[in-house]
């Protein structure tokens, strides 16, 4: 990324940010009302004293976990589903049905489902996040599979290769843009799921924490925890986007738009048409 774009992004934040200060200290009441919001040197004051205490870290350290153990286990699922699929009739007959039936429900309604089936909240809410990335993962997975070109498995049975290094060595490299176009979507739709979950069952993490501040009427402390929420999850998502592109290297990049060449020399005339001034004999 060049300075100027860096540069660009900090001021669009910084431009944000300006505004919320702006819209809260001058109590703005035109139909939304920013009168009730803390300003922004009250968040950050409040951050500063939350940060410097060991609960703070706690709660995001086990948001932290409850992500990475879900996403972790929706993404090989995801992947060995959505695979399987699209490669064999047996497995798109067999899964493919309750699948489809299980993917309209929202994964924060399954809630009771994992309060009735698991003995810990915790177990529950790794349930959750791993159910709210699986079914983004298996969609792409799945897509990505079936639009790989047949001759590049023909070519490779042809060369003597067997199911499993064709599985290994062309499917799967081929599907990975798809499959990291569902695990980038799946990220994302965990952060949600889990702050629910933890607002709704949970003991400790951002959500429950989060919610506590909002049950106490302490809204610097509920901002806190969005502008927590916000910072996690722009991480993971960096995270898995970056390890997507390190991991589908070769794919070809898009190039860059060519300046435009400098002008040099006597500038050429408007139109086309010949000169009407007469020719010196």
């Amino acid at each position: 990324m060049t300075p100027g774009r860096r540069l660009l992004r900090l001021a669009s934040l910084g431009a944000a940010l300006l505004a919320w200060q702006l819209l809260t200290s001058l109590d703005v009441d035109l139909w939304l009302r920013f009168g009730q919001f803390p300003t922004v040197p009250e968040v950050a004051s409040k951050l500063a004293e939350r940060a410097s205490t060991g609960p703070y870290w706690e709660d995001l350290f086990s948001s932290l976990r409850r992500i990475v153990s879900g996403f972790a286990l929706a993404a090989v699922l995801g992947v060995a589903a959505g695979t399987a699929i699209a490669r064999s009739r047996v497995a798109a007959d067999v899964l493919g049905p309750v699948l489809e039936v299980l993917r309209p429900i929202p994964a924060i309604a399954l809630v009771p489902v994992a309060i009735l089936l698991f003995p810990s909240n915790e177990q529950g809410i790794v349930f959750i996040t791993c159910a709210a990335a699986f079914f983004p993962v298996l969609v792409s997975t799945r897509h990505a599979v079936a639009a790989l070109p047949p001759a590049w498995e023909e070519a490779a049975l042809t060369m003597g290769a067997g199911r499993g290094r064709v599985l290994l060595s062309v499917i799967l490299p081929g599907a990975l843009p798809g499959v990291f176009g569902g695990l980038s979507v799946g990220i994302g739709v965990s952060w949600i799921c889990v702050i629910s979950a933890e607002m709704i069952s949970g003991e400790y993490g951002v959500g429950y924490r989060t919610w506590q501040d909002y049950t106490v009427v302490d809204y610097p402390g509920v901002f806190v925890g969005m502008a927590t929420i916000g910072a996690l999850g722009w991480l993971t998502s960096t995270a898995v986007e970056r390890l997507g592109r390190r991991l589908t290297h070769w794919l070809p990049t898009r190039p860059r738009r060519p300046e435009p060449p400098a002008a040099t020399g006597s500038p050429k005339p408007r139109s086309g048409r010949p000169s009407a001034e007469p020719a010196h004999t």
